[in-house]
Parts: C-alpha cells; sequence; structure tokens
C-alpha cells in the first residue's frame, strides 16, 4: 500500500478495533487498514462489519471480522486464544467500543443498567488488556489506545454519572497499565474525541444538528499520532484542543 508523510507505514502490524461496526471505530479501522495494518474488526453487529470489510477491501487493505459481545461470558479469553494461534503478535489495540448508560440522578439509574454500562465501558477493557497482554508485550512496539471523555475526565455533568464514573476508572486502567508496561515496549494513550457526528452523540443530544458536528473521519490525524507516538507514560490528546502530544503523568 502506497504511504505518504500524512500516513504511517504500518504494513506488517497487526490491530484489533472494538466498536468496529460504526462511528468512530469505523472509522479508525478504516485508517489502519489504509496505512497497511491487518484489521480485526470487533463489533456484535455483522452487517456493519461486513460493509466495513467491503469498504477495506476497496481500499486495498486487509480485514478479519469477529462478530461477538464483549460481555458475554469468557468471550474475550476465547478470543485471545484464538488470535494467539493465528497470529504472533498483537501491535495495535483500539480499545472504543462503549455505550452511554442511562441518563439520570445517581439514584434513580437502575442498577442493571449501571452494570452494564460498567461492565462494557470498563470491565471489558480490562479483560481485554488481561487476556491481550501477552500478545502486545512480543509485539515490542505496541500501542494501546482508549477512548475517554471530558465527561468523567475532567468535567461532573448531573444526569451523567454512570457514563462519567466509567471514563473515569477507565481512565486509571489505561495510566496504570502505562506505568507496568515502561519497559515493555507497550505505549498507552487517550483519545477525547469531544462532540462528534456519532450514534452515541445522537443519543445523548437527540436536539442536536449532527451536520454541525465534525466526522469521526476528522479524528485519524490525532490517532495516527496515538498509534505511533513512543511514551513512558500516557498519552491524552483531546480534539477540541489538539496540536501534539500532551504525556499525563500516572
Amino acid at each position: 500500500m502506497a504511504q505518504n508523510d500524512l500516513i504511517p507505514d504500518l504494513t506488517g502490524k497487526t490491530a484489533l478495533v472494538t466498536g468496529a461496526s460504526r462511528g468512530i471505530g469505523r472509522a479508525m479501522a478504516l485508517a489502519l487498514a489504509k496505512a497497511g495494518a491487518h484489521v480485526l474488526a470487533l463489533a456484535r453487529t455483522s452487517g456493519g462489519l461486513e460493509e466495513l470489510d467491503d469498504d477495506i477491501k476497496a481500499a486495498g487493505g486487509q480485514t478479519s471480522l469477529i462478530p461477538m459481545d464483549l460481555t458475554e461470558g469468557d468471550s474475550i479469553e476465547r478470543l485471545a486464544g484464538a488470535l494467539s494461534k493465528r497470529f504472533e503478535k498483537l501491535d495495535i489495540l483500539f480499545a472504543n467500543a462503549a455505550m452511554l448508560g442511562e441518563l439520570a440522578p445517581l439514584p434513580d439509574i437502575a442498577p442493571r443498567a449501571w452494570n452494564a454500562t460498567l461492565d462494557l465501558n470498563v470491565t471489558a477493557n480490562w479483560r481485554l488488556i488481561r487476556a491481550l497482554d501477552p500478545m502486545l508485550r512480543k509485539s515490542g512496539d505496541a500501542h494501546v489506545v482508549f477512548m475517554t471523555s471530558r465527561v468523567g475526565g475532567e468535567l461532573a455533568r448531573p444526569f451523567w454519572g454512570a457514563y462519567a464514573v466509567s471514563k473515569a476508572a477507565l481512565e486509571m486502567l489505561a495510566k496504570t497499565y502505562a506505568e507496568e508496561t515502561k519497559n515493555a515496549g507497550i505505549s498507552v494513550a487517550i483519545i477525547d474525541p469531544g462532540a462528534m457526528r456519532t450514534n452515541m452523540r445522537a443519543e445523548a443530544m437527540p436536539g442536536e444538528d449532527p451536520e454541525s458536528l465534525p466526522p469521526p473521519e476528522a479524528l485519524t490525524p490525532m490517532f495516527y499520532e496515538a498509534i505511533t507516538a513512543k511514551t513512558d507514560g500516557v498519552l491524552r490528546l483531546a480534539f477540541r484542543d489538539w496540536r501534539g502530544a500532551k504525556k499525563i503523568d500516572a
């Protein structure tokens, strides 16, 4: 695949993207494929994955589709076992899958909704790290990227409790993993995309004009930085003020 100065050369790299069937996950999966990576596209929606596969192939890229639910039983552990038999290493993990959860006052959030939000937004990401850590260490130059939000990382907002708590916990998970892998050839980044033209944003702000927001593809240059920059701490990149890397000490 031809490269230019704006696209990193990821030829020979293997990248796993969760939540890859739509929105930011889909856009970054395409960006990875266009840069030469073999994309392991994971999502619950088979139809969306098949459409992504068509687009990646049309762009001359390679992909493997993984239709599965990250919160179902031991699915992540079984996935890691299957991947380790097919691929020697994992170079990029883009942990993008997430849910908004129930927007309500903390006392009114249903326990099932609270648990579901933390299961996907936090626990599934911990299980991914736990299961895929051996493959990431074998890369020698691996990059793990998590998605966060200003709500949770910086700003408390009424009624966003479950989502905010999950993102705050996810950021600490990322910082801890970064500290534990400083000498393992693994770089960790957190991306705060801000308001983007996604289904989650539409769910949170139903009266907002989506055309007034940047599309997920606008994150591509910043995402390329996240998967190429070498750090010994967590790299936090916020789209609203992105001018380059900012490292957060854990």
